[in-house]
């Protein structure tokens, strides 16, 4: 079986190519290589390979940006998964599109999950951008997953543990405010990729939600990881309306794995177990590469 990877060197890409490659004929490129909101340089490069599955991990995430860079935005995250879309379908493949718990809007009260089956409504340009992916991707091909996951995080790329790493580093005594009433999943992207090797293996098709098991809040999340890393911190939680952004978050971003689950194909852990793991592995180098910026 022959993929493709678009985003490769980013967070969820570098370590798809990691997991896929090992069984698979992996070809994973990145913006440098290959623009996803040019259909030539899509359909040149699905075709050419001879792509079986092709693996979108590539997004305008910067989600404050989104609300104005609207135009960037749309183009990357709407125009470019539909390009990649006519491309799979021209070619016989299926495409797998990365989504987003902001497609929900969060106002259903924690901890009850989003499932599947709930309606979508975004709260920001980001989340809007996300969902008119996602239906413009099932008018295109029915052959496609759409994998909505939450609270990203990696050793490639970055994030929020990252930020926090460096502001703890930078000044342990600085007090920093940290949101404590937004809840939901932080997920490893070395997890979610093991998943969709397991979505492909299994041969799954449709909308899926896929985040770690179990949920907390940024608050308790930054604690969480700076205390495993044996980093000194001054954190004090706040409050969503202490703490104003251009982009409004969902306040309950916390997702069920349902179909996954009704698969039997479920292979996300606990948060806080893969953190532990994340933290354990990779603690010297997020330190090293920190200070070293």
């Amino acid at each position: 079986m022959k993929i493709v990877i678009l985003g490769g060197k980013g967070q969820l890409g570098s370590d798809c190519t990691k997991v896929l490659n090992e069984i698979y004929d992996v070809m994973s490129v990145d913006l440098d290589e290959l623009d996803i909101t040019d259909i030539s340089q899509v359909e040149a490069a699905a075709g050419n390979f001879g792509a079986d599955v092709i693996v979108n991990c590539a997004a305008f995430t910067r989600v404050d940006d989104c609300e104005t860079e609207k135009e960037l935005a749309c183009k990357v995250n709407v125009e470019g998964p539909c390009n990649l879309a006519v491309a799979a379908k021209n070619q016989g493949a299926q495409l797998i599109h990365i989504s987003t718990d902001y497609v929900f809007d969060g106002s259903r009260k924690a901890p009850e999950p989003y499932t599947e089956k709930d309606a979508p409504n975004p709260i920001s340009y980001y989340g809007v951008t996300k969902l008119a992916a996602e239906e413009a991707i099932r008018r295109i091909t029915d052959n496609h997953i759409i994998l909505r996951t939450a609270w990203l995080y990696g050793i490639r790329g970055q994030n929020f543990l990252k930020s926090m790493l460096t502001l703890a580093l930078k000044d342990p005594q600085r007090e920093i405010k940290i949101v404590n009433d937004q809840f939901g999943s932080p997920t490893w992207s070395y997890r979610l990729a093991l998943q969709i090797e397991k979505l492909i293996e299994s041969g799954g098709n449709g909308t899926y939600h896929a985040t770690s098991e179990g949920y907390c809040t940024w608050y308790e999340l930054a604690t969480h990881f700076l205390n495993k890393m044996g980093v000194s911190h001054s954190f004090v939680p706040c409050t969503t309306e202490a703490y104003p952004t251009p982009a409004v978050r969902p306040m309950n971003s916390i997702l069920e794995n349902k179909r996954l689950k009704e698969a039997g194909i479920n292979l996300m852990q606990g948060w806080k177990s893969d953190l532990d793991e994340f933290v354990s592995t990779f603690r010297e180098r997020l330190i090293n590469e920190t200070r070293e910026e």
